[in-house]
């Protein structure tokens, strides 16, 4: 009887999650939608594009590296045909240099996040914050340059470079911040959801809010540590003695109202109220979905990443990955598909990629174990249906197979880049997509940074159309064809292991170029930019 009534309140509050979930979903994507800027970033035909990169390490070295991408001598980066010679015939489209190397942590560091830029303003350079967390505990805070360097900098800088083995190109304007010490355990996640506040998690179980204009902490998140179920303790599960805790990733809903948070040594997900600071509801995974991404009687089944998005016409959904597999679910919080399907590899990073903004369309990006970033449809019409429970043979009755069967669809796989036909057999950690948009016929393009622990810092290239409905389908389900094509590598000699990139804006008119900037600029971080 004690049975029945805890189901029965365990489907009560599973309905109750779903119908708030849809509410403030509903109520709020409207008005984020109105509010969201431009995706892309606008490229000027023959003007060469720098992208910042920053890359964190097991070795506890933070890399700063500028890539530098000269358009083709034939054509438009976004009109050129993809070919897989393209990289071995054009060995100098990108140049890199760096900007930063140093030890910024005392053990590894663990992740990374950028911020938007600050807001333009007459005569003033913008700037981006970096804020890099480690396993000890620790979260430091830097000021990057939203501009390239300016060219007397870069003229000053020639001899350096000449008696270095790569070229150097420091900029003066980034400086250290300071180390945000609100955790009592290691950083797993780094979030800025805009300019005014930062998102962090770590292995105490706590998701801190911080308020960017004087570094206060607002609110923590208190996660449940959960009771040791008869799984291993010790090594990378938990202190010998105690069951695995803390908190693996979380994912603020557009309109910064909502969030949801994964967890280690749980198989559920809680929804946050960022508005009042408390907790929503909590929505365990169904055991057969757990079974068909790979999570076993003995696994955790617990979620590594989760992520908001939106498939198509803007529906939104949100994906949850897991250690081998990643699901989507609708805005009502049921199974929409699987990202993999069939395929079995370790998942490492998940992000939505928006194809078209005026249609609203988006796929998912999942990078893997075998040096893929998978690109799939999550729309409705490119879902595939699971095949038919096998028949019973003569003298089975046929209900283990049938309990067994795949009960969610697989999402279309549009296209790949890297693996081993690429000459990547490495693990790719983390990757980051910068859209862009041609100004003479606005098509849309893609410049895709990725990293592993192989060490090499990889930027490639691909255009819209390659990902589109129109593409050439794939050649199987386990093996989507290629798309773009490498436009160099950068060997850092480091195990990678989180990685950050945005494309720096062109120096605005008036602003100041001399040698030494480093005069202080704290009034860009005026109350203007808290939301």
């Amino acid at each position: 009887m004690a049975k029945r009534k805890r189901e029965a309140a365990s489907e009560r509050d599973t309905a109750e999650f779903k119908e708030k979930a849809v509410k403030k979903a509903k109520a709020s994507s409207k008005l984020a939608k109105k509010a969201q800027p431009p995706t892309a970033f606008k490229l000027a035909a023959g003007s060469p594009l720098t992208i910042q990169i920053v890359a964190g390490s097991y070795d506890r070295v933070l890399h700063g590296i500028t890539a530098t991408i000269q358009p083709p001598s034939t054509g438009d980066l976004g009109r050129k045909k993809p070919s897989k010679d393209d990289a071995a015939r054009n060995p100098q489209q990108v140049e890199f240099a760096d900007t930063f190397l140093f030890n910024a942590h005392n053990s590894a560091i663990r992740c990374l996040a950028l911020s938007p830029p600050s807001a333009p303003l007459p005569g003033q350079s913008q700037k981006v914050i970096l804020a890099t967390g480690s396993t000890d505990e620790r979260i430091n805070l830097y000021n990057l340059s939203a501009h390239p360097p300016s060219s007397r900098t870069a003229e000053g800088q020639k001899l350096l470079s000449s008696l270095a083995p790569r070229p150097i190109l420091e900029n003066p304007k980034n400086r250290e911040l300071g180390t945000l010490l609100h955790h009592e355990g290691n950083i797993t996640r780094l979030v800025f959801p805009n300019r005014a506040k930062l998102l962090s998690s770590a292995e105490d179980s706590t998701v801190a809010v911080t308020r960017v204009r004087d570094w206060t902490l607002l609110h923590a998140f208190k996660c449940p540590v959960p009771k040791p179920q008869n799984r291993p303790t010790g090594g990378d599960t938990a202190v010998g003695g105690r069951g695995p805790s803390g908190v693996n990733d979380f994912a603020v809903h557009p309109s910064n109202k909502i969030m949801i948070s994964v967890s280690k040594g749980e198989r559920c997900m809680r929804l946050w109220n960022l508005e009042t600071g408390k907790k929503s509801r909590v929505l365990n995974f169904d055991r057969q979905i757990l079974t068909e991404v790979g999570e076993g009687k003995w696994s955790t089944g617990e979620a590594r990443r989760i992520v908001w998005g939106s498939s198509k016409d803007g529906e939104e959904e949100f994906a949850v990955g897991f250690e081998r597999d990643v699901v989507i679910y609708g805005m009502d919080c049921v199974p929409k598909c699987k990202a993999l399907g069939h395929t079995r590899t370790k998942v490492h990073e998940v992000k939505y990629v928006e194809i078209d903004q005026g249609k609203e369309e988006s796929v998912l990006a999942v990078a893997t174990e075998d040096g893929r970033v998978v690109f799939v449809s999550t729309a409705k019409e490119d879902l595939v249906a699971p095949p038919p429970p096998a028949a019973a043979k003569a003298g089975d009755d046929g209900h283990d197979k049938k309990k067994n069967a795949p009960t969610v669809p697989t999402a279309k796989p549009r296209g790949q880049l890297g693996g081993r036909e690429a000459g990547v057999t490495g693990r790719i950690k983390d990757f980051v997509v910068l859209p862009v948009e041609d100004e003479d016929d606005g098509k849309r393009s893609f410049f895709v940074v990725t990293a592993g622990s192989d060490g090499r810092i990889r930027v490639w290239h691909f255009s819209a159309a390659e990902l589109g409905t129109d593409a050439a389908g794939t050649k199987t389900e386990a093996e989507p064809k290629q798309v773009g094509r490498l436009l160099g590598a950068y060997e850092t000699q480091n195990r990678i292991t989180c990685l950050g990139a945005f494309i720096m804006i062109p120096r605005p008119a008036g602003a100041e170029e001399s040698e030494y900037e480093f005069e202080s600029e704290e009034s860009e971080d005026s109350d203007s930019d808290d939301e």
